[in-house]
């Protein structure tokens, strides 16, 4: 079968899409595929169309990849793909309305406010900064709602570092998320095929949280797989990533990001990925190996996801 690999792209991810491309062509080729790699840019479509391949293999991290850009594409010229519909990426890459749906859904997410460039610059959101920051209290979160990899992510620790903070998160993207900080344990249980993995733990050895260089420099983080956890804490987290899976529409792979809160013991969903990393630092590929999955099956089964073969 002939598998397009989508990798690079134009996103601030483009180096990791890059290597889990790499990675998950390999693997197709081991599984006696035709794998071609197709680096996404102005021309993928076209250069699909003239390939005409049996299916899409998305490994394009960032905005196209994962905010449903590329499967829209992808179904209006009816080539199969793995992964999430587009919808589903919608909802899981912005971080906001993830967020909003948990908590409809009676999921624990740490407590949050959204805030629009627009409505800072033409509504005065800045005036209900100090209401925000007595209900989330210090030291807060501000992400980009819709970047990945932990790309954007600014602490404020005081009310003096707030606006800064918001304008460096707005650098990345139009929306932000104000996050009440949550201190503990940083967990991730990635789905397969409807089913929960292996809990893993990272452990950053240098940076105080789990930073985008954390996540893909080798040897800055400590990766524990299956995480030791105290009785009934790994059933409630495989548990919450399900039902958050389920709540949000997901098909094949997904990895749902939580924290394990020091002191009261409390789990709370963060965010979900709908395009896991395949990297050697990545978890879902140490998450399937803990559950007896190499990384070749792993990859097979992302391909079943597109529904051919």
């Amino acid at each position: 079968m002939k598998v397009a690999v989508l990798k690079g792209g134009r996103s601030l991810e483009r180096a990791v899409s890059l290597r889990s491309g790499a990675q998950a062509q390999d693997a197709l080729r081991r599984l006696g595929h035709e794998a071609l790699a197709i680096d996404a840019g102005s021309d993928l479509v076209a250069q699909l169309l003239d390939a005409a391949p049996d299916a899409a293999f998305v490994a394009l991290h960032g905005r196209d990849g994962e905010n449903g850009t590329v499967q829209e594409l992808l179904e209006a010229i009816g080539l199969p793909y793995t992964g999430s519909r587009p919808a589903a990426c919608m909802r899981c890459t912005d971080k906001a309305l993830a967020k909003h749906l948990m908590r409809e859904a009676g999921i624990p997410t740490p407590d949050f406010h959204a805030l629009e460039d627009g409505a800072i610059k033409e509504l005065g959101a800045q005036a209900a900064l100090p209401r925000i920051e007595r209900h989330l209290g210090f030291p807060l979160v501000v992400k980009p709602a819709s970047q990945g990899s932990a790309l954007g992510i600014k602490f404020a620790r005081s009310g003096a570092e707030l606006p800064a903070a918001i304008v460096g998160a707005l650098s990345y993207d139009r929306k932000v998320v104000l996050e009440r900080y949550i201190k503990g344990r940083d967990l991730a249980v990635s789905v397969l095929d409807g089913e929960p993995l292996p809990v893993v733990e990272a452990i950053p050895r240098e940076e105080p949280f789990y930073d985008y260089e954390s996540r893909y420099e080798i040897g800055m983080t400590t990766f524990v797989c299956p995480a030791e956890l105290p009785s009934g804490m790994t059933e409630r987290a495989q548990e919450l990533a399900l039902a958050v899976y389920e709540l949000l529409g997901c098909r094949g792979v997904a990895r749902v990001d939580l924290m394990l809160e020091e002191g009261s013991g409390e789990l709370t969903v963060l965010e979900t990925n709908v395009i896991p990393g395949l990297t050697e630092t990545s978890l879902l590929p140490q998450a399937a190996d803990a559950a007896g999955i190499g990384f070749d099956e792993l990859v097979r089964r992302i391909l079943a996801s597109a529904g051919v073969g």
